[in-house]
């Protein structure tokens, strides 16, 4: 089971989502964004969010974040995510982004929303995408 993180573990979460916020690219939005996931096994990977004039083809600082982990280790199950964003406010993942955290989180795992200055909310996986889809939803039931 998971459950909340300890704060050096949400400490080094946050530093490293200042660090993405630091580089995020958003000339159009104005809206940087930092990300950053916990690994079970404690690794913790960054991400920023990119932006394009061709809005669709922008990325989100979550996805960021977790391309960073694969490349670097390949597949890893999380323990926590947090999205941290420039402003005195939160804001949790979008829900494009609570799909694919979806893929490496367990229910219990933490999902954590910070703001400059705020201390960061969190809930379990579970409340922030109820009822998701995974892999085994794609599994054939066998007669």
């Amino acid at each position: 089971m998971s459950g909340p993180i300890g704060r050096d573990d949400l400490e080094r979460l946050l530093r490293a989502a200042r660090e993405g916020i630091a580089r995020a690219y958003a000339p159009y939005s104005g809206f940087p964004v930092g990300a950053a996931v916990l690994t079970v096994a404690g690794e913790v990977f960054a991400g920023c969010n990119v932006e394009n004039a061709a809005y669709p083809l922008g990325l989100c600082a979550e996805a960021a974040a977790l391309g960073a982990m694969v490349s670097a280790v390949g597949q890893r199950r999380l323990r926590a995510a947090l999205v941290l964003i420039a402003r005195p406010a939160r804001a949790w993942p979008c829900g494009g982004c609570r799909q694919r955290l979806q893929e490496f989180m367990e229910a219990d795992g933490m999902v954590y929303a910070a703001g400059l200055d705020l201390e960061p909310a969190g809930v379990p996986f579970a409340q922030l995408l109820p009822l998701a889809f995974g892999g085994h939803d794609l599994v054939l039931p066998t007669t």
